[in-house]
């Protein structure tokens, strides 16, 4: 398996968990997320961007991945992605370069997994 089939396969898996719970507050927190990030006065590449550069400032490496498949899905290229990394980096500073070498890592996972596919 892949370390893209592996989180999101996770991913999946514990979010049924979750919502299984019925938990009102944590699925409306839920909710709250998906809509956040639908189109609106800001398109949903530009919104993906931003909560990748925040994610990884915030060291969460389940949502850099998380936000790093998005924008495979909307079609950032390489070139785009090294940019949204080199502002996190900006603003995290040095801290975040252990999120960026594995956002990278994933960012090639994705690129050898559309390979595959194609």
């Amino acid at each position: 398996m892949s370390i893209v089939n592996d989180f999101n396969e996770y991913r999946s898996r514990m979010n049924e968990r979750i919502m299984a719970a019925d938990n009102k507050v944590i699925k409306r927190l839920f909710n709250l997320d998906t809509n956040t990030y639908a189109e609106g006065a800001l398109d949903t590449k530009t919104k993906e961007a931003i909560g990748l550069a925040c994610s990884m400032v915030l060291r969460c490496d389940d949502c850099v991945r998380y936000h790093i498949g998005k924008c495979k899905e909307l079609g950032y290229t390489t070139e785009q992605m090294f940019e949204i990394f080199s502002i996190a980096s900006i603003i995290g500073g040095t801290i975040v370069i252990p999120h960026l070498r594995r956002a990278v890592e994933y960012w090639e996972a994705l690129e050898e997994e559309e390979k595959k596919n194609d």
